[in-house]
């Protein structure tokens, strides 16, 4: 056979093999940046911006049946925006936590309902009755889960699901006594309520719960 001849053949016998490769080696695999982008939930209209969470947490992200169970309180009060007041929620979260550990009635009391004030302040009386002092760090951004917002009469009722990894450090009294330390991973449902129309539009703790993790 020729060698002009060999040299075409040989030619077209590479450019099948380069193509295959090319179809194989070419194609994208997995998700793709852009895959992910489409795949983000658009944000509602009329919600706004959704701000930046505090302290690295994850963004706040509501799904189609959450969006729907809000229908009634956005009915009665248009500027309530989800991401917004989760993202207030969990700050209230930590400062609370965080206040409670201390005994920080002053900052507890305009946060909490006159109910959760009490409980709240019984439990910080009996750790100073023992002589103890607490201090509490969270090892992690809590996670911020709305689970209820409805309206009940006049009173906006939300509840929120917080999942939070916290280190409590006790110091019982006396010198020679050790801190106690313990690590623990915390699941509650928080009802937040406030009162539609009411000239202080801030939201109270009105309940605490044990939920599932």
């Amino acid at each position: 056979m020729p060698a002009q001849i060999q040299i075409v053949i040989y030619a077209a016998i590479a450019a099948v093999v380069l193509f295959m490769l090319y179809n194989v080696l070419g194609k994208k695999v997995g998700r793709q940046p852009e895959e992910d982008a489409r795949a983000k939930p658009p944000v509602p209209a009329g919600a706004g911006p959704v701000p930046e969470p505090a302290n690295g947490a994850r963004p706040n992200v509501l799904d189609a049946v959450t969006l729907a169970s809000i229908a009634g309180l956005k009915a009665r009060d248009p500027n309530f925006d989800p991401a917004r007041f989760l993202d207030g929620a969990r700050q209230a979260h930590e400062t609370i936590v965080r206040a409670y550990a201390e005994g920080d009635r002053e900052t507890l009391k305009p946060l909490l309902a006159p109910v959760v004030m009490e409980s709240f302040e019984g439990g910080i009386a009996a750790r100073e009755a023992r002589g103890e002092t607490e201090t509490v760090e969270f090892l992690h951004p809590a996670r911020a889960d709305l689970e209820l917002a409805t309206v009940n009469e006049n009173r906006a009722i939300t509840k929120v699901r917080f999942l939070a990894e916290l280190r409590n450090r006790i110091k019982p009294a006396g010198e020679a006594v050790e801190d106690q330390v313990e690590e623990r991973r915390v699941a509650e449902l928080w009802t937040f309520e406030r009162t539609l129309g009411a000239s202080d539009p801030n939201w109270v703790l009105a309940r605490t719960e044990s939920a599932s993790a």
